[in-house]
């Protein structure tokens, strides 16, 4: 019984969703449950350069879609600055459906879908703290979009 709670306990803390915030003039249903970004244990989320950060997105998307891409950027001093290396670039190949398979574009609207993702925070990012602006996008329209306080380290 012990082992069976202390397998309980690790899966819920490493699971958990992360406490993002709407994006202004957003609302996305259940979102804090549909984000997690691995590793942020607590906002604002520290972000090791050399590291790597893993992301996972929970959506539906309500029409059909057949490319996605990544819209990211941090606000510094009111100025969004493209996160390098991950901003605009396609995601189509990241997708799973909820049973673990490979989901290419296009996706179906009323499926849901999981993102899956890990980017590299670079040397060349500055140690700052910042509010990154992280949007799943179909054309200009947010499939589903987030902000999140974090430290640059």
């Amino acid at each position: 019984m012990f082992l069976l709670s202390v397998v309980v306990s690790f899966f819920l803390v490493f699971t958990a969703a992360t406490n993002v915030s709407q994006c202004p003039g957003k609302s996305f249903d259940g979102l804090k449950e549909n984000v997690q970004l691995m590793p942020c244990k607590k906002l604002p989320c520290r972000l090791k350069k050399g590291t790597a950060t893993n992301i996972t997105i929970h959506f539906t998307p309500d029409s059909d879609m057949d490319s996605v891409k990544n819209h990211v950027t941090a606000d510094l001093f009111g100025i969004a600055f493209p996160f390098v290396g991950v901003d605009g670039l396609s995601v189509c190949g990241k997708f799973e459906t909820e049973n673990g398979e490979k989901a290419p574009c296009p996706l179906k609207a009323g499926n849901k879908y999981i993102y899956r993702d890990s980017f590299q925070v670079l040397e060349i990012y500055p140690s700052v703290k910042v509010k990154v602006h992280w949007a799943l996008q179909h054309g200009e329209k947010d499939i589903i979009c987030f902000e999140v306080p974090v430290n640059i380290e």
